[in-house]
């Protein structure tokens, strides 16, 4: 079966071909670095990393660009408002990029936590202002924008394909406009590709029109072309970008270039809490910095892929409870088998477990739309037939658990970005926390032999209090994580 993705341009999923064979261009809008990121964030980078990964999995070579948008946009992503870096930088009394460079450091930090790969290019817009006011003029030469008052405009009009996107016509457009929409526009539906800069407006360039900033849509389309070219394969992005953020990336785009812009758009769905969109003016905002207060990283990874990308996400603290419990009784198969392996026998009685039959039912979930959900649905079966195995008491052929092992590393791991059993970037105290479980329950199965019944059930709760759950069985005493509530 091979890789299917859901085109929104076309509304239809459709056979994944890129344009230059094995060598795959891909954008992804990235944050506008005004604040701490939050749940949304987690679920649109998180979904893209995954699509990423999954292609290189495939044997892709995959370019991967996502910008910073350290310009800001205006607080209504139209052509009007407040910026929402200088209205931030306003409350918190420090220079605009100075809060960019803050929010840019943090949203890293957070990504790299949730095991986010970092993109292969992260072009910020403030370092791009050139090629700005460059696609700005062409579009000026071939008619498709005019100047009023300092500021820039794409003539809507003047682009027969505009709405081809979001599927909206420009009377529906018309339809929605609300009442005082700027006199110098000559349409309303018209939208900035420069605009000029108030007198007490800090982030602004000289242009061949005064002293400005520039708008919000163009700057993705300035990035993604230099970086990637005229035509690439893949842009993604928020379902809520759709309009008017791409539609006008592409008018703009296709309008300069007479080619086409991009060839798959991909978008995914928002986070809702407890059913309700998420949003700050609700009350109702999560920052992942809050949420791995509560929980670990891994865990916040797990919860998000375990909703389609194309899907609402609802966020609830007992939703993400339980997938801790989840993605610790995976784990827990994982490090069982990683624990038989140093002292499994050479030759063993096969456990029956035909890996190349789940690796195909992981490859066809993916297949369809990178549907991470139920392809983390097979990692489980496989792991209920481990457990079946490994309880059974007979002895597995070190070569067999290595096989197990290696599926989990490949398809938890380095497909969904799972680390089996832990988070890559504390491996090392995973490997000191196993080493000091396996010391604990040494040193108990000793006082056990011993009859010294108080000092082993002390140690039992001791552990219990801190989250930790000691299990007897015919193969000795295993560990596990004890989510909290």
């Amino acid at each position: 079966m091979a890789l299917s993705v859901y085109n929104t341009l076309t509304r239809s999923l459709e056979p994944f071909r890129p344009l230059d064979d094995k060598f795959v261009r891909m954008y992804v809008c990235g944050p506008t670095v005004y604040g701490d990121s939050h749940l949304g964030h987690a679920k649109s980078y998180i979904a893209f990393d995954v699509i990423v990964r999954y292609l290189r999995f495939l044997g892709y070579t995959v370019l991967y660009v996502q910008n910073v948008t350290d310009v800001g946009h205006l607080t209504d992503d139209a052509d009007e408002g407040e910026d929402k870096i200088l209205r931030q930088a306003r409350i918190d009394r420090i220079h605009p990029m100075q809060l960019a460079e803050r929010y840019t450091r943090s949203y890293f930090e957070d990504m790299d936590a949730l095991q986010v790969l970092r993109p292969d290019i992260s072009p910020r817009a403030s370092g791009h202002i050139t090629e700005q006011i460059e696609l700005v003029q062409k579009l000026l030469a071939r008619g498709l924008a005019y100047e009023a008052n300092g500021s820039v405009y794409f003539d809507v009009r003047g682009f027969a394909d505009y709405g081809k996107l979001s599927h909206r016509t420009l009377d529906d457009m018309n339809a929605g406009v609300r009442v005082g929409v700027k006199a110098e526009k000559r349409h309303p539906a018209d939208f900035a590709l420069w605009k000029k800069a108030d007198p007490d407006h800090i982030m602004r360039w000289p242009s061949p029109w005064g002293e400005g900033f520039p708008g919000w849509h163009l700057e993705c389309s300035a990035m993604s072309m230099k970086y990637l070219g005229q035509s690439f394969d893949i842009h993604g992005g928020g379902l809520e970008n759709q309009f008017p953020h791409h539609e006008c990336e592409i008018a703009q785009s296709e309008g300069v270039t007479g080619k086409p812009f991009v060839k798959y758009w991909l978008h995914n769905n928002m986070v809702t809490v407890d059913g309700r969109k998420m949003g700050k003016s609700l009350g109702n905002f999560i920052t992942l910095k809050d949420a791995f207060a509560r929980w670990s990283p891994s865990v916040v990874r797990f919860f998000v892929l375990q909703s389609h990308y194309r899907s609402t996400l609802d966020f609830s603290e007992a939703a993400v409870t339980g997938a801790a419990r989840g993605l610790e009784k995976l784990n827990s198969t994982i490090r069982h088998v990683r624990d038989r392996v140093a002292k499994a026998p050479s030759q063993g009685e096969p456990t029956g477990i035909n890996l190349e039959t789940h690796a195909a039912k992981f490859r066809a979930a993916m297949d369809e739309d990178f549907n991470a959900p139920q392809a983390i649905a097979v990692l489980f079966d496989l792991a209920r037939e481990v457990n079946t195995a490994l309880q059974r008491g007979t002895g597995i052929a070190v070569e067999e658990l290595q096989a197990i092992d290696s599926f989990f590393n490949t398809y938890s791991g380095t497909v969904l970005g799972m680390t089996a059993a832990g988070e890559t970037h504390a491996a090392r105290d995973e490997e000191l926390e196993r080493g000091l479980m396996s010391l604990v329950i040494a040193l108990r199965a000793d006082m056990r032999k011993e009859k010294l019944w108080g000092l082993s059930d002390k140690i039992r709760d001791g552990l219990t209090q801190l989250g930790v759950t000691l299990e007897d069985g015919k193969e000795g005493t295993t560990w596990k994580r004890t989510p909290q509530a």
